[in-house]
């Protein structure tokens, strides 16, 4: 679906210019509520009321149907009993309304005869190209267009900027709405996407990055219908300059496939997912409360020129615990210019001593000249971020001096000033508003040091993902093509060599014999020392049963290792088969590393590297991503893992990953066009600078 079509479908669900209100009752509690809502909190379109056992309600007619009302409406507000509600949808379609809200509840996620309900809406929307937004769903806000669609609301939504998509109805209004409207924060959107019968939230996510008032969106997720449409909107709005910041929760909710290949029992749902935020520049975060915080940040600022931090405090202890938070994130803190340090030093009312660094302890004392403070440090080019933290009262005599002042620091630069305000909140003598409430008014206020600092880091990193997926390919998977290989098997080396070599893999020389004098010719042929192991679509681990002979170093070892070979394989299975024992080039040198790929049931294709060799489980050293993608991704999984360093310590910190970054590339190209490759398995991979060469594989397909 494209942005117009996306546009055209959710209009007029967040800004009909009329509605129906199909099921409208003062007895009934949610329609009533809803009802009042829209009337009390100024919606300034035609309300209709349908209720064909009522004349009145609200001093205002009630018709007997939506095809009784005295003109077609944008949106039908279905709060009708489950069994009806196909019908009203229907009749709303056969008439050309647009679109309709299901509040009522009742459908898959209650029985089957819900979920029989539930299938008959989704054909119903899609028959008559109606536009249906849940059902059991809480509803919906666009506080800039006035229209309010929910009871859950206590309060008339102020028109803010940030987006919200949530598949938990209660937690979008009842907790994000609430708890940020405490905090004087405010949303462009709320929705509550429900069960997600035709509208899901990819489309919201869709159409709020469309909106110019939307400065980020916030999502929260139990489980995507579209995966990869989801991660490809998301990367698209992330490049082109709007924030994507997510709770994903339901992190055991599919638990890892038993796999015969390391790469299987090393990716599991969660892990995939991570990989594909990372990769579409979404921002995950631990709990409601950090996306609110992070979400107030980036509808304030722009981000910050570069990750320069300068950190200002009243309190030692409070900088110095800010700045490890800050450096645990990545950020830099350079130290102050000399000319700032000795201007500040200079200051009659600020009480240093000897020599200031980054972070600047300016003592209680500095609270009472924190504007000249701030001068100071915004004319220092050393930084393009700024943090104060205020360890004092919010709410005692001095506190209005000190809300006055971070009121005007706020307006004296145009770079991301973050205020942290930790001291006390409840006042003896109540007073409406407090100083600190004055200042979160008008700006962000923050009263915890860690999400003070991740609300800038955020800001930071946002940058750096926009950049990063400026011109990026879109997330697109080939078509399955008609399949060469065996299905359901496990591939022998012959096969998968013909995969391999179809995509550029470099793979070592290699002979499969069928005798022990073939062992021996083909030792010598390629040159010993050697490497000798059983082909078989029988064996999985050849190591486990004595199938593999490394460092294999002449002809006649190569005829007895032959034989050992073959013995220790039928011993461990009588009828396997064996294709041949491989006399492969022996590299014997490299870093080990792990390239392996499995299907994602969500989200496709996600290939997994990290540390390899025979410890690659203990080791715990891997990362993911969703193919396909390029090299710069690839670069950047690489930067996740410890092989950048155990590189750099075999071959020295000039030495080129390159090759190793080109294969990772070339197994995700694989993958996305032959997703009929269920697992595959490289490992070791041995990486030198000049090549990286997959010395031993497993594939199995589907």
């Amino acid at each position: 679906m494209g942005v117009q079509d996306t546009r055209r479908k959710l209009d007029p669900l967040f800004d009909p210019s009329s509605l129906a209100i199909v099921g409208a009752s003062p007895d009934s509690w949610y329609s009533s509520r809803i009802t009042e809502n829209l009337i009390d909190y100024g919606y300034d379109g035609d309300i209709y009321l349908v209720n064909p056992n009522r004349e009145a309600a609200w001093d205002r007619e009630c018709y007997d149907s939506v095809s009784a009302l005295p003109e077609v409406v944008d949106l039908a507000v279905v709060v009708v009993p489950r069994e009806y509600v196909v019908d009203v949808v229907r009749e709303s379609g056969e008439i050309g309304v647009p679109a309709a809200l299901v509040i009522t509840t009742g459908f898959s996620e209650a029985d089957e005869r819900g979920a029989e309900l539930e299938a008959d809406l989704e054909a119903t929307a899609a028959e008559y190209d109606i536009s249906v937004a849940g059902p059991n769903c809480i509803g919906l806000a666009n506080a800039q267009a006035g229209t309010v669609l929910t009871g859950l609301c206590s309060r008339e939504p102020e028109p803010g900027h940030i987006g919200l998509a949530s598949q938990s109805g209660a937690l979008s209004f009842a907790t994000f709405f609430e708890n940020a409207a405490d905090e004087d924060t405010h949303f462009s959107h709320i929705v509550s996407t429900g069960n997600e019968v035709d509208q899901s939230l990819v489309d919201y996510v869709e159409y709020m990055a469309a909106d110019p008032d939307v400065e980020v969106i916030c999502a929260y997720i139990e489980g995507v219908t579209e995966p990869r449409r989801f991660i490809e909107v998301a990367r698209e709005t992330v490049a082109t300059g709007t924030p994507v910041l997510a709770v994903k929760v339901g992190s055991s909710d599919v638990a890892q496939a038993a796999a015969e290949s390391h790469t299987g029992s090393l990716t599991g749902n969660d892990a995939a997912w991570d990989a594909a935020f990372g990769q579409a520049g979404i921002e995950r975060v631990p709990d409601i409360p950090d996306l609110t915080t992070r979400a107030q940040a980036h509808a304030a600022f722009d981000p910050p020129n570069s990750d320069r931090v300068c950190i200002a405090s009243t309190s030692g202890g409070l900088a110095t615990l800010l700045a490890d938070l800050a450096e645990e994130r990545g950020l830099e803190l350079p130290q102050l210019a000399e000319e700032t340090e000795a201007t500040l030093l200079e200051m009659d009312d600020l009480l240093t001593f000897g020599e200031l660094h980054n972070p600047v302890d300016i003592r209680a004392q500095g609270a009472e000249v924190l504007p000249e403070v701030a001068d100071e440090l915004f004319a220092d080019d050393s930084f393009d971020a700024y943090v104060f933290g205020i360890g004092l009262s919010m709410v005692d005599e001095d506190a209005d001096m000190i809300a006055d002042h971070l009121l005007e620091v706020a307006e004296m630069t145009d770079d991301p000033v973050i205020f942290l305000w930790t001291g006390r909140k409840e006042p003896a003598d109540l007073d409406d508003p407090q100083p600190y409430e004055r200042v979160r008014a008008e700006y962000p206020l923050f009263y915890e040091p860690e999400k003070s600092i991740d609300a800038l880091a955020s800001l930071v990193w946002f940058d750096e993902a926009r950049d990063r997926l400026v011109g990026r390919p879109p997330f697109e998977l080939d078509g399955r093509p008609a399949s060469d290989l065996p299905t359901d098997a496990t591939l022998t080396w012959s096969q998968a060599t013909d995969l391999f070599e179809d995509y550029g893999l470099d793979l070592p020389a290699t002979r499969s014999a069928g005798s022990s004098e073939e062992a021996a010719r083909y030792a010598s042929q390629i040159g010993t020392p050697v490497v000798m192991k059983v082909d078989s679509p029988d064996v999985a681990h050849r190591n486990h049963i004595g199938a593999v002979r490394v460092g294999v170093d002449s002809p006649a070892e190569a005829q007895r290792a032959y034989e050992e070979i073959v013995a220790n394989v039928f011993e461990y299975d009588s009828e396997a088969t064996i294709e041949g024992v491989l006399v492969q080039e022996m590299v014997d040198s490299g870093v080990e590393a792990l390239v392996g790929a499995s299907q994602d049931p969500n989200l496709g294709p996600v290939v997994t590297l990290g540390s390899g060799g025979t410890q690659v489980e203990a080791l715990q050293d891997t990362t993911h991503l969703i193919a396909p993608f390029g090299k710069g991704d690839a670069y950047g999984a690489l930067k996740r893992t410890d092989l950048p360093a155990r590189f750099e310590h075999e071959f020295g910190a000039d030495a080129s990953l390159d090759s190793l970054a080109n294969l990772i590339t070339k197994v995700g190209n694989l993958v996305a066009k032959r997703q009929d490759v269920a697992e595959l398995d490289l490992n070791p991979v041995m990486v030198r600078p000049e090549r990286s060469v997959c010395v031993d594989a497993f594939v199995r397909t589907e």
